[in-house]
């Protein structure tokens, strides 16, 4: 394994790319982590520590020296986030790099409801034009996010009427990033949905996260108009209120209503149900 090309990892100081670069260094495969603070880098077993910020081209071209692979995490949700991604995209290609997976969002594309899909798949077109050989994993919301959600305030609050969604749990995502990484020539042009194993109502996902914590939790069918006014009190910028609520929007267009076999198929092993996960997160301390 010294002599396999390098894989590099961004956003390896946050949830998903952190779980990444653990599954990466588990199975001893070297890695370079890129980050913005290098003292909130995790520190594992046979990966190396560079600095870049995705919108510093020299900075960025420096720290995937001799890479050939790189998983992308997307940069945090932000008004102008495409620049720097597509800076952090041509500065890989002058770098050298061969493959880049990049971590999507199901239902990509410049006709999305959800504002945050349409900068995915902005990014994703840049990839297919920059000459780069790619993989898309378009992650369905993620489970623990929503778990999150019910037990900070007891609730799920949303548009989303009767409209499905297939939570996937963070960690099932990073299986698949991980495998796809190792092996990434095997799914070169590939694009997935990485998705949980049923399709579920919000008001179903709140009776089963509330059955499974002991928790009361309940999902408020909010109009649009009673979706922004109950987001007016965290007093965000229009763009982070709209990324919300157009989530929720495009629940109830069914835009999320997808059920893939992705994790079976490429992780080897069953999603985990929204039901496990928050068994799970029960029983961990402080879960």
């Amino acid at each position: 394994m010294a002599d396999a090309p390098a894989i590099a990892v961004t956003g390896a100081t946050g949830r998903l790319g952190g779980l990444i670069a653990g599954r990466l260094a588990a199975t001893g495969v070297p890695q370079i982590l890129v980050v913005r603070d290098p003292s909130r880098a995790p520190r594992l077993p046979g990966a190396q520590v560079r600095v870049a910020e995705y919108g510093d081209d020299a900075a960025v071209r420096m720290a995937l020296k001799q890479v050939d692979t790189v998983v992308m995490v997307s940069l945090p949700a932000a008004e102008d986030r495409l620049p720097p991604q597509v800076t952090f995209v041509d500065a890989a290609r002058r770098a050298g790099v061969r493959h880049i997976v990049y971590i999507s969002f199901v239902g990509a594309g410049p006709q999305a409801t959800f504002t945050h899909a349409r900068l995915h798949g902005a990014t994703e077109r840049h990839l297919r034009e920059s000459g780069l050989e790619f993989t898309f994993l378009r992650n369905s919301l993620y489970a623990d996010l929503l778990l999150d959600t019910a037990h900070a305030g007891g609730a799920i609050r949303g548009p989303a009427g009767r409209g499905r969604v297939s939570p996937v749990a963070r960690a099932d995502a990073a299986d698949v990033a991980a495998a796809i990484a190792r092996r990434p020539a095997e799914h070169s042009g590939a694009v997935y949905d990485v998705t949980g194993p049923h399709a579920l109502t919000l008001a179903e996902i709140a009776s089963q996260i509330g059955l499974a914590t002991g928790q009361a939790v309940a999902y408020v069918d909010e109009s649009l108009p009673q979706a922004y006014a109950s987001r007016a009190i965290y007093r965000a910028p229009a763009w982070q209120v709209e990324g919300w609520v157009s989530s929720y929007r495009a629940i109830a267009a069914g835009e999320l209503d997808t059920v893939s076999d992705t994790v079976p198929h490429i992780a080897g092993h069953p999603a985990l149900t929204l039901a496990e996960l928050a068994a799970t997160s029960r029983a961990r301390p402080g879960g």
